[in-house]
């Protein structure tokens, strides 16, 4: 509603970093999920994490579809249904354009979590609070996206994000054409798939 400060009356802070999948490059390893509930944990630590009550809970979750892993979190939707139908305000969005929950103010109803169309926020029973992504907000960047082995996660601007996925079709595209492929120096790139 226009005039409030909850995700559905603020505007987004221009070009926010967002977290962006290239499915082609997820192994499935869950190497995210595991950086996000130790970042998310009282240790910080991996040791310690598994040995706290409760155990830290993970805000990434890597789905397998078919022969495909991909990791699916929190998109911080422009219209984000989880924020429009929480009651007490826990859910806004911050300066940078974030959709954030203020545990503090929930109490458990689970709109949210029925409302989010991509099933990422979940409930710690321990607490009675829902739980989603927070994009490391004591961190450079978000946990998942450092611990990925890949590069299957990047936290970058939808722009940037697109222009490196248009490099890599036009290189594949090259590549199949039969074409040389350059490579970011100017050399000639045998492997396709370095671009992404």
């Amino acid at each position: 509603m226009p005039g409030t400060d909850t995700v559905a009356g603020a505007a987004r802070s221009a070009a926010p970093q967002e977290i962006y999948v290239v499915p082609s490059r997820c192994t499935g390893c869950r190497s995210c999920e595991m950086a996000c509930a130790v970042e998310h944990s009282q240790s910080k630590s991996l040791f310690g994490a598994i040995t706290e009550t409760p155990l830290p809970r993970r805000r990434i979750y890597v789905e397998a579809v078919d022969t495909v892993a991909v990791p699916v979190a929190c998109r911080h939707c422009d219209e984000a249904f989880c924020a429009n139908a929480c009651i007490t305000g826990a859910i806004r969005r911050d300066s940078r354009g974030f959709v954030l929950l203020d545990d503090s103010r929930c109490i458990g109803c689970n709109s949210c979590i029925m409302l989010c169309p991509f099933g990422v926020i979940q409930k710690d029973e321990t607490r009675h609070v829902a739980v989603k992504c927070d994009l490391c907000p004591d961190l450079p960047g978000p946990a998942c996206v450092a611990a990925c082995p890949t590069d299957a996660l990047r936290f970058q601007e939808a722009g940037d994000f697109a222009r490196s996925r248009r490099r890599t079709a036009a290189v594949v595209g090259a590549a199949a054409a039969g074409g040389v492929v350059a490579g970011p120096g100017g050399d000639a790139d045998p492997d396709p798939a370095a671009a992404d």
